[in-house]
């Protein structure tokens, strides 16, 4: 009877060992779940986002296109991972519908890298743009690595967003060079051209834009070289008639009294 007994206990511990092993699995599962599902949900947000940023740039199909995809592929991801989730599914042909859609303007859309990028006056705006962009970049290179846009389309659209950002950059640099130098900021005022060329000559993309303001920046600092000159040369000649004056007074005759 003891033996039973003590049997039983046994097999009731290794009971409780094995559910308790077994919830602490479902739990681990689940804990993975929802992080899965958190990470899909944060895709979306950033591509949301993205998509509403781009209302301050040129407008490109192609891109929204691409981003249209990516929020779809996360929200199919989630479905995957919580089927018995029915907003989750409806979300899912919401998100499919605007896919679609947005296949068909690309489809239909004419070029529009001829279209004009102007930047805007306000500082914060154009700081929020610049993010933008590099946000995009760095998910079209996301994208691109995991077989989603295939190699030649991830180049045509980075190159857009790259020259969008040189020219950010750019004319970012000439405005507060052209401020410095009319506040006869001279020595700012170069620095701040010379990093602008520089930006100009460093980047892979050599177009009519950067030909154009290459030839803008040198002009602008050769303008301020010959500033220089006549600046140092009249610092120059007002040091020597200072000099001069104070040899006068040491050797002028001394009055008597």
């Amino acid at each position: 009877m003891m033996f039973i007994i003590i049997g039983l206990i046994i097999a009731l511990i290794i009971v409780v060992v094995v559910v308790n092993a077994i919830q602490q699995h479902k739990q681990k599962l689940e804990q993975e779940r929802r992080s899965k599902v958190a990470k899909q949900k944060a895709i979306i947000d950033e591509t949301e986002e993205l998509i509403m940023n781009l209302a301050h740039l040129p407008s490109n199909p192609h891109i929204i296109e691409i981003l249209n995809r990516r929020s779809a592929n996360a929200m199919k991801a989630i479905v995957e991972l919580m089927p018995e989730s029915k907003p989750f599914k409806n979300k899912s042909k919401e998100f499919d519908a605007r896919l679609t859609a947005s296949k068909e303007l690309a489809a239909n859309s004419q070029a529009t890298s001829d279209e004009p990028f102007i930047l805007p006056d306000n500082e914060q705006q154009l700081v929020a743009i610049l993010q933008a962009i590099k946000k995009i970049r760095a998910m079209l290179k996301s994208e691109q690595s995991k077989g989603a846009l295939d190699a030649q389309r991830f180049m045509q659209e980075d190159k857009k967003f790259e020259a969008m950002q040189l020219k950010i950059g750019v004319e970012s640099l000439i405005k507060r060079g052209s401020q410095a130098y009319s506040k006869e900021m001279l020595g700012s005022a170069r620095q701040y051209f010379e990093k602008a060329l520089q930006t100009l000559a460093d980047s892979p993309q050599q177009s009519e834009y950067t030909q154009t303001k290459k030839a803008e920046v040198e002009s602008q600092l050769e303008e301020i070289t010959n500033a220089l000159k006549s600046t140092n040369a009249a610092d120059r000649a007002k040091k020597a008639k200072e000099e001069e004056d104070d040899l006068d007074m040491l050797f002028q005759p001394k009055k008597k009294w």
